[in-house]
């Protein structure tokens, strides 16, 4: 029987939900699917014991030298070890929930990450950090490492499309809300459930869901829902004014069946807010959408010292860009692009970026959006959009508060003033500050049309609704995947 148990900390809850076939951890507001949670918590384990592991593994290579002349590293180099090893492929998106797990693009993101890893730990070592342990010992260790990484996330990649890694749901409703399951075509968004069928109710548009999907609960939902071991009942009812099963839901409830919104249900698989099916109401009542003194504090710090990291490292590519920018377009043209764009509250600010099109690209001052193989752009301007380059010099907007860190895409206002028009809740994106990466940025490529941005605004709302400091670094940690691999990049 399906269970809960949770530990109240100051700004969240850290807990798990377990039943007799699936398991759902929370760490604060987000949600963890199983295959990625033990990926990396066995992830975690095997780095631990790679550094000892080495030392056994070179103490049997060598056997004319003393065992006892090797000597078990030291807790502090061993949380290092693991930290770098951990951190690295975390951020070459070994650990996303939404990659999308073909075997060559694991090895990939794990043979890159055992470089880089070897690398950093290289120089520490270099630099007197662990300095008894030899290089051979750290090359040892992370091929050990890397190699119990590989087959750790390729086993789980192929357990996770079992059914015992899904959830088995049902749904409650066949109309226009219970059809909007049947829009998710990505496999990543259906990773983690299964739907045994859709009960129909009163009320309903009986034509927008298959009827071979419907199932019959004439014994009463408690008693089908046990039959089939469904785990969930999702409520996507259109109208709820029309024999609403209160009595039944409860009694599910009450066995140990968890009882899901739609709304809620689709933003936990999906990692966004479903414009289709949200009301204001939901928006109102639903938890979320907060954000005290004392977040948007440590945000502001959170940004300043992000920004000042991302400056240090990033000034190389930033001089390069200067100086090929000025050799292909001239000495006398700007380097520099400034851009009105709108901000937290409907405020404009000038967003700074290096220039990646000709000088004359909106001569006519219309502004147009980014087209794939955009004429309008350099070449030194396709260099710098694909890895992201252009991007660097909003960190004077986020110096000045007028940016974040992390946030929504900020929006030039004639987009702006269109959409709000024509899409509803897409004023709210701009209840925070808009930021040089995001929720959206990572989770969807580049949008270029009125249909992408209806598209991000579902992810901006979820960060909206759920942005914490542990959200803003995955993004930041995340958003390293989306520069290697250039998604995204126009």
């Amino acid at each position: 029987m399906p269970a809960y148990i949770g530990l109240r900390l100051t700004s969240g809850w850290l807990g798990v939900e377990h039943g007799d076939r699936f398991l759902v951890a929370r760490i604060f507001k987000h949600p963890w699917q199983l295959s990625i949670l033990w990926c990396s918590l066995l992830a975690l384990v095997c780095l631990a014991i790679s550094p000892g592991l080495a030392i056994w593994l070179l103490a049997i290579a060598d056997p004319a030298k003393e065992i006892s002349s090797y000597r078990f590293p030291d807790w502090d180099l061993i949380f290092i070890f693991v930290l770098v090893h951990y951190s690295i492929p975390a951020a070459l998106g070994l650990y996303h929930s939404r990659q999308r797990g073909m075997m060559l693009s694991i090895f990939f993101r794990v043979l890159v990450g055992a470089v880089c890893s070897w690398a950093v730990l290289s120089f520490m070592l270099h630099w007197g950090l662990g300095s008894d342990f030899s290089v051979r010992w750290l090359l040892v260790a992370s091929v050990l490492a890397s190699l119990q990484l590989l087959a750790i996330r390729m086993v789980l990649e192929k357990l996770s499309q079992r059914e015992w890694f899904k959830k088995k749901v049902v749904i409650l409703g066949v109309g226009r809300r219970a059809a909007a399951l049947l829009k998710l075509r990505r496999r990543t968004d259906r990773r983690g459930f299964k739907i045994i069928g859709f009960i129909p109710c009163d009320g309903d548009d009986k034509n927008l869901v298959p009827r071979e999907l419907w199932v019959s609960a004439e014994q009463g939902l408690v008693q089908y829902c046990s039959d089939h071991m469904v785990d969930e009942v999702v409520v996507a009812m259109d109208d709820r004014r029309l024999n609403f099963p209160m009595h039944e839901l409860l009694s599910c409830r009450l066995d140990g069946i968890r009882v899901t919104e739609l709304i809620d249900f689709l933003e936990r698989e999906t990692g966004k807010v479903f414009l289709d099916v949200i009301n204001p109401s939901w928006i109102v009542f639903s938890g979320g959408f907060s954000n005290g003194r004392m977040h948007a504090l440590l945000e502001r710090v959170a940004d300043l010292v992000a920004s000042s990291l991302l400056l240090v490292v990033t000034s190389p590519l930033m001089l390069i860009a200067f100086i090929a920018i000025k050799i292909e377009d001239g000495f006398s043209a700007p380097v520099l692009y400034g851009q009105i764009r709108v901000g937290a509250h409907d405020k404009r600010f000038r967003l700074f970026k290096f220039r990646s099109m000709r000088v004359d690209a909106e001569s006519d001052g219309q502004a147009v959006w980014a087209k794939p193989q955009d004429a309008r752009i350099t070449r030194v301007g396709k260099i710098i959009r694909g890895l992201r380059v252009d991007e660097l010099p909003q960190i004077i907007n986020v110096f000045r508060g007028e940016m974040s860190f992390v946030g929504p895409r900020p929006e030039r206002p004639e987009f702006y003033e269109r959409l709000e028009q024509k899409v509803p809740y897409y004023r709210e994106r701009t209840q925070v500050k808009p930021g040089i990466t995001g929720w959206a940025q990572i989770c969807y490529p580049y949008g270029s049309s009125d249909k992408d941005a209806v598209e991000k605004l579902q992810y901006d709302l979820y960060y909206i609704k759920n942005h914490d400091l542990l959200l803003y670094f995955l993004i930041i940690l995340q958003t390293v995947e989306v520069i290697l691999w250039r998604k995204g990049a126009r």
